[in-house]
């Protein structure tokens, strides 16, 4: 049993913090599911090639061709799990808000609010990077009723 899952059992009102992505292990342990996840991800919220590599940062178009046939065996960076992190719970934040499809349309469908201007939460999130991604993911919490 893990140090964190002996804590909980010790303290159960303990709260798991957020992981160390500055830390290389870290880093190692989590890249497999993070590459598995932006893979179904982008299945799902059907991402083009040059799309999943803008919103990932500093993964080539090759790179990612090789993520997705499972024939990488890097680390992802700390920025790139930040990403994926950020667009994970966009997506989970969408399936408890929408029911599908419009869960799975909605980053791809115009949008009016303040935060879009018209377009589509997926271009806001390409072209503003970390920041605007947690913003959209503030967003999606705020319209659930989380903040």
């Amino acid at each position: 049993m893990n140090q964190a899952a002996i804590r909980s059992v010790i303290d159960p009102g303990m709260t798991q913090s957020a992981p160390n992505l500055s830390d290389a292990s870290t880093r190692e342990r989590l890249t497999p599911s993070a590459v598995d996840g932006m893979v179904r991800l982008t299945e799902i919220w059907r991402l083009t090639g040059p799309e999943v590599c803008a919103l990932l940062g500093d993964v080539s178009e090759r790179t990612w061709f090789r993520m997705k046939k499972g024939e990488w065996s890097g680390t992802l960076s700390q920025d790139t799990l930040t990403r994926i992190s950020a667009l994970v719970g966009i997506f989970k934040g969408l399936r408890l808000l929408f029911s599908e499809p419009l869960s799975d349309e909605w980053v791809r469908l115009p949008n009016k609010g303040p935060l879009y201007g018209g377009r589509r939460p997926l271009d806001t999130m390409i072209e503003g990077g970390i920041p605007k991604m947690l913003e959209v993911r503030r967003h999606i919490d705020a319209l659930r009723g989380g903040l």
